[in-house]
């Protein structure tokens, strides 16, 4: 049942990456593409009657750490409170740029409001991305699985790491470029004329820099984590995940020359999932890393709920997730096709 749980904590997880993740993007290039009042309106009418359900799969996965991997739970809630907080008011401060936007005709209103939506969106994207890098940097757990430190020291990976060094701060980069070039095709998906042409030139540099980037950060997660490479190798059911980001990157490249928008977003995901699983399946059994000793480390094991608890959460859990699933296929089909600057309201 552990295993399970896992794989589906995995999957909530990649899903809210992959949907609020152009959310974000559409954030992070707000202020680029969108140049006028109404430009800047149609943005935010792509993402409009969707970015709020898209947070349902946040506070999914959130309440699969809670409820199977407990001690999970706690260890990184405490150890990671002040960015947790961080992450908080972000995300309040985007809804807020969001919903109170355009509530006023006002201009310096307007653009209070679309600086507060970049300025979160760009934030946040970084910080999901130093908390990945935590996660498979390792963290200062001890005999107890609780461990406690500053938002940063020296800047330096080591046995008492600060949340920020340069190895987060790089996946933190390399996450504010992935979701700044998915969001960007989103908007090229969802978009005509001047902002549909600026988001197709955004992700066709974005892209490239992913790339870039992905190759540093991937010699530089061998190097801080030298357990996860020999994991993701020494098992031959991972390998199809490293196919299945390879050809998302293709997709991207290859359907972005051809002017088919959808299927370079349709690749964009594919990426994004591909590289969460091809971490988490690197990562299994383990849910946090010590970077004191290894014996202290957090798996689904010595971190799940009792046996009889997963296994009827799992039988409220299936007809739930269905019913959200169905409402997210309703939803993106009610709302299908181009927006303007008059589309949804926002």
């Amino acid at each position: 049942m552990e295993t399970i749980w896992y794989a589906l904590l995995s999957l909530m997880l990649a899903t809210y990456v992959v949907l609020d993740g152009f959310d974000f993007g559409a954030g992070i290039l707000h202020l680029f593409v969108a140049k006028t009042d109404a430009e800047r309106r149609t943005v935010l009418n792509a993402i409009g009657p969707v970015w709020d359900g898209n947070e349902v799969w946040l506070l999914a996965g959130g309440g699969i750490l809670v409820f199977a991997f407990p001690a999970a739970y706690a260890a990184g809630f405490s150890g990671f409170y002040l960015p947790l907080m961080m992450a908080l008011w972000l995300l309040i401060m985007r809804g807020l740029a969001i919903e109170l936007r355009s509530r006023e005709e006002n201009r310096l209103w307007r653009s209070l409001w679309d600086g507060a939506f970049a300025f979160s969106s760009t934030l946040m994207a970084v910080i999901l991305g130093a908390a990945l890098g935590n996660v498979i940097r390792g963290v200062p757990l001890d005999a107890t699985h609780y461990f406690s430190g500053p938002l940063f020291t020296n800047f330096l990976p080591g046995r008492n790491p600060g949340v920020l060094d340069w190895y987060t701060v790089l996946i933190g980069v390399f996450t504010l470029l992935a979701l700044g070039g998915h969001g960007a095709l989103y908007l090229a998906w969802k978009t005509e004329g001047p902002v549909h042409t600026r988001s197709v030139a955004c992700a066709r540099v974005l892209w490239i820099a992913i790339i870039a980037v992905g190759v540093l950060a991937t010699a530089a997660t061998a190097a801080v984590q030298p357990r996860l490479f020999p994991s993701l190798a020494g098992r031959v059911w991972t390998w199809p995940l490293v196919a299945l980001i390879l050809g998302g990157l293709c997709s991207v490249f290859h359907y972005l020359r051809r002017g088919a928008e959808l299927k370079a977003f349709l690749g964009s995901v594919t990426f994004l999932a591909g590289m969460l699983a091809a971490t988490a399946a690197a990562m299994f059994p383990y849910l946090l890393f010590s970077t004191l000793d290894p014996a202290w480390d957090l798996s689904i094991h010595n971190a799940a709920a009792g046996g009889l608890a997963l296994q009827v959460g799992l039988i409220w859990w299936i007809p739930a997730v269905l019913i959200a699933i169905g409402y997210f296929i309703y939803l993106f089909r009610s709302f299908r096709g181009k927006v303007g600057a008059e589309g949804h309201g926002h």
